[in-house]
C-alpha cells in the first residue's frame, strides 16, 4: 500500500438468456428501461418447485411493486407501500380472502398466466407463490399442503415490445428457492415483506427512487436465470463479474429445509423462523429470505445447520462469517488497484484505477461502459479520488502529479491534455463537489485545499486555502452550508472551511475525539462529519465542532480492524466503513453502535478494501487493492441519493443540514 493514499467515499456472453428467456424492457436489456405508456396483456408459463420438487396446488400471484412509498427493513407494512395485485378474474379462479386473483399449479408444479391482466410500462413486476403440496411421497402422491412455502421470482419492467404482450419473450419463469434468494437480496432495500415492496415513483425534483428500484429488479434478473431458476455463474453483460453461486445455493438450501416439509410445525421451519425474527416472527419462507438478506450476519451458525450434503442445491458453504452476497468484478475495463469509487444518478459506478492510470465506468447491471482499457489520458496519473457533479461528469484527482481530470458522462476528457493544473496543485487526493458545481480538492503535498469552478478555473489563489495547521490533507466533504471539511492526516486534526475558504475550526483545527491520522470523511443529513482514523476509530463531529463520539471515537469495531479508509452514509443515516485489515465492511448506527456483527460483512472475499460508495438500490460498491478490484455487495444498505452532490441544497442552510444520507 502506498503512503498517504486516500481511501474515501465518495460483452460477454448472455449465458442462458437465449433459451426461453430474454425479457423485454429492463430484463431483456439488462438495465435499460423504456417509457411506453401502452397497457398490454401477458402470457407467461412457469413452474413452482420446492427443493427441485414440484409444488402442487400452489397459488401463483403477479404483483407490481408499489409506487407511493418505500418498503424496507424497519418500515411497517401499510397500504402506501403495498404491492399491487395484477391478475384478474380472467384467471378463472375466485379471488382469495384479500380479493387478489391467482393461478394454480398442477402436479408437475406448472402454471399458465394467459391474458389475465394489463400492466403499464415502468411497473416493476414479480411473481409470488403461496402454499402447495411439496409431494414428499413423490410427484402425484397427495400429501400435506405447506402454507409456509412461499417463493418469489422477478419478471421485470412491464415494457411492451409489441402491442399484444407486456413480456413477449418471457415465455417461462421458474419460482424456487434460488429465485427467491435473488429477489430477496436485490430488493432487500425496498421490501418490508413479500407483499410490501415499493419506492416512490418520483420525488419532487428527481426520479432517483424509481431508478433505484428499477435497477434492483434488474439485479435480481442478472444473478439468476429466469427460465431455469439456477444462479448465473457470471453476470450476463460481464463474464468477468462472478456471481456468488455457493452463497446463493446455501441460503436457498436454508429455505428448502422449510419448503420441503409439512409446514410451520416442522423442525426446518421452526429453526428458520426462530433465527430470522426481527420484531415479528416470519411465518413463511419468502419473508424469512428477505429477513436474511437484511440481516446477513445474524444467527449464521444456526441457519447453516439446516444445510446438509443431501440438500437440493449443491456447492454450498461449509462455514461462513455472514451471508452477504458480493459480486466480484475480477478485471476488464482497466480495473486494477482501486482507491476510490463514486456513483452517478443512473446508478453507474465510476472507479479510478491506480494500477492502470484509468477510470472504469460500470453500469448498474455490471456492464463495462468505458471500453477495454477504461477511460485514459487527460493527465490521469495514479488516480485516487473521484466525485460526480450534477451533470454526471466525473472529477478525478491524480496522486502522482499535479492536476485534476474531468471526464464527461460519455467518457470524453473535458479538462485538456494534462487535466486542470496550476495554482500549486501537487499530489491531489480527496475531491468533493459543492452545490454550485465547484470542485474542492485536497492538495497533499502542498498542505492546502483548492477550489475549482466547473470549467477548471482556480478560485483559491496560488497557494490554495490554508490554515488550521493543515498537513497531509486527505479526505474532503461538503456540508449543507457549503462548508468544506478536511482530514489533515499529519496534524491529527479536521479543518472546517467556509465556502469562501475561511477557516472555521480555530487555529489548530478540531483535535481530540480519537482523531489520529484521519483519512476520509462523510457528512450526514444533520451536518455532522464522520471521520475514519488509521487507529481503527471513527470520530463523529457536530456541525459546531463538538465531538459526539466520545474521547476516543467509536472504537467498538470488529476484531482486526486496521486502517479504516473509505466511509459513506446510507439513506438511513448509518455509516459504512471499509476495514482493510479485517477484509470486511462495517456498519455503524447514527449513534455509533456496530450493526454488522462481530467481524463485519465479508461477502465476496474482500481483500484489503480501501474505498466504498452506496447506490440508489442499496448496493455497496467496494474498491480493493488486492485480488479482485471491485466487489458489489447486493442490497446491504439503505438506498441513498446519488451522486453525493445531489443531496446538497441549492440554497445553503445555516446549520449544515441537507439531504445527504437520506433516501432518494
Amino acid at each position: 500500500m502506498k503512503n498517504h493514499r486516500l481511501s474515501f467515499s465518495s460483452v460477454a456472453s448472455v449465458l442462458s438468456v437465449a433459451f426461453a428467456l430474454g425479457l423485454s424492457g429492463c430484463s431483456a436489456n439488462f438495465g435499460d428501461t423504456t417509457n411506453t405508456s401502452t397497457q398490454t396483456a401477458v402470457h407467461i408459463k412457469g413452474v413452482v418447485h420446492g427443493g427441485q420438487q414440484p409444488l402442487n396446488g400452489a397459488h401463483v400471484y403477479m404483483y407490481a411493486a408499489g409506487t407511493a412509498a418505500y418498503g424496507g427493513s424497519g418500515i411497517a407494512a401499510s397500504s402506501s407501500n403495498a404491492s399491487t395485485s395484477l391478475l384478474t378474474a380472467a384467471t378463472g379462479n375466485p379471488a382469495d380472502g384479500n380479493g387478489n386473483f391467482y393461478v394454480t399449479t398442477d402436479t408437475g408444479g406448472s402454471f399458465d398466466i394467459n391474458g389475465a391482466f394489463a400492466c403499464s410500462s415502468g411497473q416493476q413486476v414479480y411473481l409470488y407463490s403461496s402454499g402447495g403440496d411439496p409431494q414428499l411421497g413423490g410427484e402425484g402422491v397427495a400429501g400435506t399442503p405447506n402454507s409456509a412455502a412461499t417463493l418469489l421470482a422477478v419478471v421485470g419492467n412491464c415494457a411492451s415490445a409489441t402491442p399484444s404482450a407486456a413480456f413477449p419473450t418471457a415465455t417461462f419463469v421458474s419460482l424456487n428457492e434460488v429465485s427467491t434468494v435473488a429477489a430477496a437480496y436485490a430488493l432487500a432495500a425496498f421490501a418490508t415483506d413479500p407483499l410490501h415492496i415499493g419506492a416512490p415513483s418520483a420525488v419532487t425534483g428527481h426520479a432517483l427512487s424509481g431508478t433505484g428500484i428499477a435497477n434492483a429488479f434488474n439485479t435480481a434478473l442478472n444473478i439468476v436465470d429466469q427460465a431455469s431458476g439456477a444462479p448465473n455463474p457470471t453476470l450476463p453483460l460481464n463474464s468477468k463479474a462472478t456471481v456468488p453461486v455457493t452463497t446463493i445455493n446455501t441460503v436457498a438450501d436454508i429455505l428448502a429445509a422449510c419448503v420441503n416439509t409439512t409446514g410451520t410445525s416442522s423442525s426446518g421451519c421452526g429453526t428458520l423462523f426462530s433465527n430470522t425474527t426481527y420484531g415479528t416472527a416470519p411465518t413463511d419462507t419468502a419473508t424469512a429470505a428477505i429477513n436474511i438478506a437484511q440481516h446477513p450476519g445474524a444467527n449464521v451458525s444456526a441457519l447453516l445447520g439446516l444445510v446438509t450434503t443431501t440438500s437440493p442445491f449443491q456447492g454450498t458453504l461449509s462455514s461462513a462469517n455472514d451471508f452477504s452476497l458480493g459480486i466480484n468484478y475480477t478485471g476488464g475495463g482497466g480495473l486494477n488497484e482501486t482507491f476510490g469509487i463514486a456513483i452517478d444518478g443512473e446508478g453507474n459506478a465510476w472507479v479510478p484505477n491506480s494500477g492502470t492510470d484509468s477510470v472504469t465506468k460500470i453500469s448498474s447491471a455490471g456492464a463495462i461502459l468505458s471500453g477495454t482499457n477504461g477511460y485514459t489520458g487527460g493527465g490521469l496519473n495514479d488516480p485516487a479520488g473521484i466525485a460526480i457533479d450534477g451533470a454526471g461528469n466525473a472529477w478525478v484527482t491524480n496522486a502522482l502529479c499535479c492536476g485534476v481530470t474531468k471526464i464527461s458522462s460519455a467518457g470524453v476528457i473535458l479538462s485538456g491534455t494534462n487535466g486542470y493544473t496550476g495554482g500549486g496543485l501537487d499530489g491531489t487526493q480527496g475531491i468533493a463537489i459543492d452545490s454550485s458545481g465547484n470542485a474542492w480538492v485536497t492538495n497533499f503535498e502542498g498542505a492546502s485545499v483548492y477550489e475549482l469552478t466547473s470549467t477548471g478555473t482556480i478560485l483559491s489563489g496560488d497557494n490554495g486555502y490554508q490554515g488550521g495547521e493543515m498537513d497531509g490533507t486527505q479526505g474532503i466533504a461538503i456540508d449543507g452550508s457549503g462548508n468544506a471539511w478536511v482530514a489533515s492526516e499529519d496534524s491529527f486534526s479536521v479543518i472546517k472551511l467556509s465556502s469562501a475558504g475561511t477557516g472555521l475550526s480555530g487555529t489548530l483545527g478540531y483535535r481530540g475525539g480519537g482523531l489520529e491520522d484521519p483519512n476520509s470523511l462523510a457528512i450526514d443529513s444533520s451536518g455532522n462529519a464522520w471521520v475514519t482514523n488509521h487507529t481503527g476509530a471513527v470520530t463523529k463531529i457536530s456541525s459546531a465542532g463538538t465531538f459526539l463520539s466520545g474521547t476516543n471515537g467509536y472504537t467498538a469495531a470488529p476484531a482486526g480492524t486496521q486502517f479504516p479508509g473509505g466511509i459513506a452514509i446510507d439513506g438511513s443515516g448509518n455509516a459504512w466503513v471499509v476495514n482493510p485489515g479485517g477484509g470486511s465492511v462495517i456498519e455503524l448506527s447514527s449513534t455509533g453502535a456496530i450493526l454488522s456483527g462481530t467481524n463485519g460483512y465479508t461477502g465476496g472475499g474482500l481483500n484489503y478494501p480501501e474505498a466504498l460508495a452506496i447506490d440508489g438500490s442499496g448496493n455497496i460498491w467496494v474498491g480493493t487493492i488486492q485480488g479482485h478490484p471491485v466487489t458489489e455487495l447486493i442490497g446491504l444498505a439503505t438506498p441513498v441519493i446519488t451522486p453525493i452532490s445531489a443531496g446538497l441544497p441549492v440554497i445553503p442552510t445555516t446549520d449544515g443540514t441537507s439531504n445527504l444520507g437520506t433516501r432518494p
